[in-house]
């Protein structure tokens, strides 16, 4: 961890001391957003019962937050090149802290249904420009390490949600679980206002047209994924897909034509950048899909009560934080395209030994197949993301890091909604796992389809560290 904040002469970035406030700043910011989308599923059926409402309704203080989180993330990812990445931040965690404030004060549904907005719309704008917040503090040399260390916290707030939600509930009531968030987020807020790198704004406009078309495009692309999962009816999932599609049209027109574009289309251009985002989005899918169909499977057909559910579903996460830190420092020093094509590999054996779990399978035949999971996941998305940030020019980090969380994001309700939809068609559970195997596979022609161009990009970028190490006086 050391070798983090050591300095080297010729570095890029914050200097090595700089780098640890501005470095627990992002991971306080980012557990407050991770945590919570899983910490309040458990709080559901409670906030149903002291607010009066149907079970149907409550699902929204989940469905709200996650939708505009979404809808947003391309959006703030280009605001923060008009007023810095900094303010974003800042503004995002504040507006996340007073939303969690006026969450826990809430005495009816409406009320907290615009304060899981608000948050929704916090979390969008700190989660969308991490990634290049990462790639401007860490030198370009351990940038794979960096982004190893925010897949550990990523992980591990995946992982402590329901355990820190647990513990709430049994001591106190569901306000507490917002309230929660208030002395992280402070913390977060002043070292982020203290410790994160200074910039100068881009002087130009804003594309307020394709701002609105994004937002159209992925809001209603997420309200019919959520739509399919809770059994909504399919001509109304359908009207949604197809507003959809037609804003993602228009949106694409508007980029081509825009003077400062939302998503500036030279980013596609990189093949290394378009294929680190296709493996991305195949294998959130295939992860999203896994943790879905494997509730049903361990506790419909293996009769698994949730409580052992949830500790099979532990070494997924739990192998994630241990192997991501370590696949980031090697994707340093290594090809990043065979690392996460080498983690696809596992990622795929896991899902298919899943798909292939007999009726007589006990727990520990279920541990170890989620940990090959989770190894196979944990191998491949430091090194990927490092591909994804690394690929572009600095000054596209933010759209880059606005299409790396918007790619997850969609990856995963793309998943879930393929359970949905392959439950309400009567598949058996143990089918859509063999659907994620799927995704894993087109996600690992992906990833191999780029390693001859990430090889000669590691060659070119050593070249450069040697000359500017030869060129160096003595």
């Amino acid at each position: 961890m050391s070798r983090l904040f050591a300095t080297r002469p010729g570095d890029d970035g914050l200097p090595g001391p700089e780098r640890r406030l501005a470095v627990l700043a992002l991971i306080l910011g980012t557990l407050a957003a991770v945590v919570d989308t899983t910490m309040i599923n458990l709080a559901l059926p409670t906030i149903a019962r002291d607010l009066e409402v149907s079970a149907a309704r409550a699902v929204w203080v989940t469905n709200l937050f996650q939708i505009v989180c979404a809808a947003f993330l391309l959006v703030f990812a280009a605001v923060s090149e008009l007023v810095s990445r900094r303010r974003l931040y800042v503004a995002g965690l504040a507006l996340f802290v007073l939303a969690s404030l006026g969450a826990a004060v809430s005495r009816s549904l409406e009320v907290l249904l615009v304060f899981r907005g608000l948050q929704g719309l916090g979390a969008a704008a700190t989660l969308s420009i991490g990634p290049s917040l990462y790639r401007s503090i860490f030198p370009t040399r351990l940038l794979g390490s960096a982004l190893g260390l925010s897949a550990l916290v990523v992980a591990g707030g995946y992982a402590a949600g329901p355990t820190i939600g647990g513990l709430v509930l049994s001591v106190a009531n569901w306000p507490w679980l917002f309230a929660l968030h208030v002395p992280l987020g402070l913390c977060a807020l002043v070292l982020a206002w203290r410790a994160l790198p200074r910039e100068p704004r881009r002087a130009g406009g804003f594309d307020g047209r394709g701002a609105l078309l994004s937002v159209a495009m992925l809001g209603t692309f997420f309200l019919a994924m959520d739509g399919v999962g809770h059994g909504t009816p399919v001509w109304q999932v359908f009207a949604w897909l197809a507003t959809s599609l037609v804003a993602g049209v228009l949106f694409l027109r508007r980029q081509r034509r825009a003077s400062h574009p939302l998503l500036p289309p030279s980013l596609f251009r990189e093949p290394r950048f378009s294929m680190a985002v296709s493996a991305s989005g195949l294998a959130f899918i295939g992860q999203g899909l896994a943790f879905v169909a494997l509730s049903f499977l361990y506790q419909q057909e293996k009769g698994f009560s949730p409580l052992e559910t949830a500790w099979l579903f532990t070494p997924w996460p739990l192998a994630i934080m241990l192997v991501g830190p370590l696949a980031g420092r090697l994707a340093d020093r290594v090809n990043p395209s065979l690392l996460a094509s080498a983690g696809l590999v596992l990622l795929l054996l896991g899902l298919v030994s899943l798909a292939l779990l007999d009726a007589g399978a006990g727990v520990v035949d279920g541990l170890w197949r989620t940990g090959l999971c989770g190894l196979g996941f944990g191998l491949f998305q430091p090194p990927n993301n490092r591909e994804m940030m690394s690929s572009v020019p600095r000054e596209l980090s933010a759209s880059a890091s606005g299409v790396l969380s918007t790619t997850r994001t969609v990856g995963q309700s793309l998943g879930v909604a393929l359970v949905g939809a392959f439950l309400a068609a009567g598949a058996p559970v143990q089918a859509t796992l063999w659907v994620g195997g799927g995704a894993c596979l087109l996600s690992l022609v992906a990833s191999l389809a780029r390693v001859s161009s990430a090889r000669q990009a590691q060659a070119e970028r050593r070249g450069s560290a040697a000359g500017a190490a030869s060129s160096r006086p003595d």
